[in-house]
């Protein structure tokens, strides 16, 4: 090798490598995330509701400096609060964060700063920015769904869940049916049955968007882990529709066992597929009033399928509340929630503290809402293959683009490079 830095040959050419090109940021479309911010202030308003005591004469990073330092990198996909040791000379990062990025002792700090009241400061000023965002509606679709968080450490309020078999935490997400976005996240102790303190949840939920929006029309989508009598009771005293799963017992059983055997005649002998729906009044033995159900009798042509709903949806059949409605909560809330864990860095809940993670939660919830928002912008552009990309298809063709950082007196260049391959879609987005 007639040079110390020469890699290798290839048709009688040398690859070489050296240090000497322009400072290079694989981040430079963090100017994205900035402009949202600057357009809806979600980060500023949530590091409003949180009380900073500290000596106000030695602080470098205000709460809304960390706060947005910690959203902006879990959006380009740096989950971990000591990520910024390994990128504190990237001149992009110190551009948009206006100077020297906080250390990951200071962001630590932050986080388990929050106490109780804090928390629940910010979830009302959440629901607060929710309700706002209703204006010009008459319908929402409310879908609620918990998820389990595993953990590995000693975690206040981790505890054993025998249901999902592993300590763990337990997150209760109230969603949008129809916007995605987040109406409320809520951490719980790991040892939480899905239904544990929802109805109460919901109840403030639904007084809070009626004192606005007194006629808004509200309907409410989940599982059967959230099916009991607290509900139902909230449900009339407070005018809401539903389509809620129904867990199957004896008494079930026992109603579609007819249409059971009749499906398994005629159609599972003969490995076809066939779905027959019955409707009838059904009362557990806890609920104040008997209620409308229906099962769906199906036939996969290998095997019987059987599920069981509860719905006082008007006007329509059991086949359109299925079909129509009930199922659609699987990309309306299972898969957003598949956003927040696997792509918001949800499941990253690693701190000492219940209330620290608690705020991880709300980090990553404030990461999802911004992401959301760009979605929106994307539907309103005319790329019609990104209008269905997830949260990782925007940050890996969109955000993490390369590209140097100009600065004049008066202004600042982001220079990305020629070969993007979305820099039309970049440049729409940008200018919206």
């Amino acid at each position: 090798m007639k040079t110390k830095n020469t890699l290798f040959y290839k048709q009688n050419q040398a690859y070489l490598l050296d240090f000497s090109a322009e400072e290079i940021s694989s981040d430079t479309s963090m100017f994205l995330s900035e402009k949202i911010e600057r357009k809806c202030h979600i980060i500023k308003d949530i590091s409003e509701c949180i009380l900073d005591n500290r000596d106000q004469s030695l602080v470098k990073h205000s709460y809304e400096d960390i706060l947005k330092q910690r959203v902006f990198l879990m959006m380009q996909g740096y989950e971990d609060a000591n990520d910024a040791a390994y990128l504190k000379n990237d001149p992009v990062l110190k551009t948009i964060l206006d100077g020297d990025l906080a250390s990951q002792p200071t962001v630590s700090r932050f986080e388990n700063n929050v106490d109780k009241h804090t928390i629940f400061k910010v979830l009302y000023g959440w629901l607060d920015r929710y309700v706002k965002s209703l204006a010009g509606r008459d319908r929402i679709i409310i879908d609620i769904d918990a998820t389990d968080d595993p953990t590995h450490g000693a975690q206040q309020l981790s505890m054993y869940n025998g249901y999902y078999g592993q300590f763990m935490y337990n997150e209760l997400l109230i969603h949008d049916g129809e916007t995605g976005q987040i109406i409320l996240p809520v951490l719980r102790p790991g040892n939480s049955h899905s239904n544990k303190w929802y109805v109460s949840i919901l109840k403030r939920v639904i007084k809070a968007i009626k004192k606005i929006h007194p006629n808004m029309k509200i309907i409410v989508r989940a599982d059967s882990g959230f099916s009991n009598d607290k509900f139902y009771k909230l449900a009339d005293d407070e005018s809401l529709y539903y389509a809620i799963g129904l867990a199957t017992n004896e008494v079930l059983k026992r109603k579609v066992k007819r249409s059971e055997n009749a499906v398994k005649h005629l159609y599972l002998s003969r490995s076809e597929k066939h779905q027959h729906f019955i409707s009838y009044k059904y009362q557990a033995g806890s609920w104040h009033i008997p209620q409308q159900c229906y099962s769906k009798i199906e036939s996969t042509g290998i095997g019987m399928n059987i599920r069981h709903f509860v719905s006082n949806l008007p006007e329509q059949d059991a086949r359109e509340i299925y079909f129509g409605f009930y199922v659609k909560r699987g990309e309306a809330s299972e898969n957003r929630i598949k956003e927040l864990k696997n792509m918001c860095f949800s499941d990253r809940l690693s701190n000492h503290g219940f209330w620290a993670n608690f705020m991880r939660l709300i980090i990553s919830s404030i990461t999802y809402e911004m992401f959301l928002i760009i979605k929106t912008m994307i539907r309103k552009t005319k790329f019609h293959k990104a209008h269905k990309w997830q949260i990782d298809n925007i940050r890996l063709y969109l955000l993490k683009a390369g590209g140097t950082i100009k600065k004049t007196a008066k202004r600042i260049y982001f220079k990305i490079s020629k070969a993007f391959a979305y820099k039309d879609l970049l440049l729409e987005l940008a200018y919206q």
